[in-house]
C-alpha cells in the first residue's frame, strides 16, 4: 500500500489513542531503518512504525495482492509489479474514497494530514521532510484519484529508483485491466482492515 492507504489506516482522531503519533510513525517508517532509528522515537510513534510494517508484510503476503502482481508481471512490469500494485491500489482507494471513508471528503482528509505532518516535520527523516514539501505543494493524495495522478506518481518513481524506467509504463498497464485490479482491491481491503483490528502494535 502507498501513502494514502497508510495514512487512512492510521485510524481517526476521535477514536484512535495517540492518533497523531501513530500517523507520524506510520509515515516516518518509509525511511526509518534499523532498531536504533526506531528506538529513537517515543513508544507511541514506534507503534505507528510497527503498524506500517504490518501493513506492508500483510499486503506482500496476501494471495489477492499476489494475484495482482502476477498479472502486472505478465504485463511487462517484472520486479516492479509490486510497486505498481501499491500505487495502483492508492488510485483505487482515492477514486472510491467516499465509499471507504464516508465521514470526510478526500480533499479535506488530505489537507488535514498535510497540516499534521507539516507541523511535526522535524520528527521525520530528512528525506521525508524534503518529499513532504512536494507532496503537500502538489497535493499528491488528492491527485491519486485521477489517472493522471497515477501516471505522475509512477513517472516520479521511475526517475528516483535505479533501473526503474519500466515504471513509466505502469499506469497504462494498470489502467488497461483496471476492472480486474479493482475487484482484487475490493476483496483485499476489508481483509487488511480486519487484520489490523486483530493485531496489537
Amino acid at each position: 500500500m502507498n501513502f494514502l492507504a497508510h495514512l487512512l489506516l492510521s485510524g481517526a482522531p476521535a477514536t484512535t489513542p495517540d492518533y497523531e503519533d501513530i500517523v507520524i510513525g506510520n509515515f516516518a517508517a518509509e525511511a526509518v531503518r534499523g532498531r536504533a532509528q526506531v528506538q529513537a522515537y517515543p513508544e507511541t510513534v514506534q507503534r505507528g512504525i510497527r503498524l506500517h510494517r504490518f501493513i506492508d508484510s500483510f499486503t506482500d503476503a496476501h494471495p489477492v495482492v499476489r494475484r495482482t502482481t502476477a498479472r502486472l508481471r505478465t504485463a511487462g512490469l517484472g520486479k516492479w509489479a509490486g510497486v505498481v500494485a501499491d500505487v495502483g491500489y492508492d488510485y483505487l482507494l482515492a477514486r472510491n474514497f467516499p465509499e471507504f471513508h464516508p465521514t470526510e471528503p478526500l480533499p479535506e482528509f488530505s489537507q488535514r494530514l498535510y497540516a499534521l505532518l507539516h507541523a511535526r516535520r522535524e520528527e521525520l527523516p530528512d528525506r521525508l521532510q524534503h518529499m513532504l514539501h512536494y507532496m503537500r505543494r502538489d497535493d499528491w493524495l488528492t491527485g491519486y484519484a485521477q489517472p493522471e495522478g497515477l501516471e505522475r506518481a509512477l513517472h516520479g518513481l521511475s526517475r528516483r529508483v535505479p533501473s526503474g524506467g519500466v515504471l513509466v509504463t505502469g499506469a497504462a498497464a494498470f489502467l488497461a485491466e483496471v476492472e480486474a485490479y479493482e475487484a482484487d482491491f475490493r476483496e483485499f481491503w476489508p481483509e487488511l482492515r480486519v487484520g489490523i483490528a486483530q493485531t496489537t502494535f
